[in-house]
């Protein structure tokens, strides 16, 4: 130990060896403690590798697989942006021969646009349905690729949420459902 603060010690504990002892530990738990309020300090952004990274602010993905960059053929008719998730979700209700119109605008619209036009809006995903958040400056929207029928657990496929045309799936909790919008066909009168 320095000198310097053998004497420092010494003379704010008194020579008191349990003072020492807890004035020790308590200086070791503070130099632990202060990457992890470095961090903390630095916001909510940087510290999103502990959510899935979706813009909605949530943990409820059990797990993500990241698929890599979409290298298909540009998706005739899709005005989306190219490579969000916008430009996915539309190309792939396209692709299973259930279109959607190209003038819901950015995810976080979605849901009402779709309700408007006559589509069903619930909590209940269901294959082929668009799973939607308003979470996030422009909100986020995926297609539900699959559902466990035996727990209920529910996959996405998706663009843009580990980066700009960036294809992934993840797969979440049945309960987590209620915290989502599922856009699917339009209502039949």
């Amino acid at each position: 130990m320095n000198p310097a603060a053998a004497i420092a010690i010494n003379l704010f504990t008194g020579g008191n060896i349990k003072k020492q002892i807890y004035l020790v530990l308590i200086a070791m738990v503070v130099v632990m403690a202060l990457p992890m309020l470095a961090v903390a300090a630095l916001g909510k952004d940087a510290l999103s590798f502990l959510w899935h990274n979706d813009s909605s602010d949530t943990v409820y993905a059990i797990s993500t697989d990241v698929q890599g960059m979409y290298e298909g053929p540009e998706v005739t008719g899709d005005t989306y942006a190219w490579g969000n998730c916008t430009y996915w979700a539309y190309a792939l209700r396209l692709k299973y021969g259930d279109p959607i119109p190209t003038s819901w605008g950015n995810a976080n619209t979605w849901d009402d646009r779709a309700a408007k036009d006559g589509y069903l809006v619930d909590h209940t995903p269901a294959v082929g349905a668009i799973y939607q958040t308003d979470a996030g400056d422009l909100g986020h929207v995926a297609y539900v690729s699959a559902i466990d029928p035996i727990t209920g657990d529910w996959t996405i496929s998706e663009m843009n949420v580990k980066g700009l045309d960036v294809v992934d799936t993840r797969t979440f909790k049945a309960g987590a459902a209620l915290f989502y919008n599922f856009i699917h066909d339009k209502v039949t009168p």
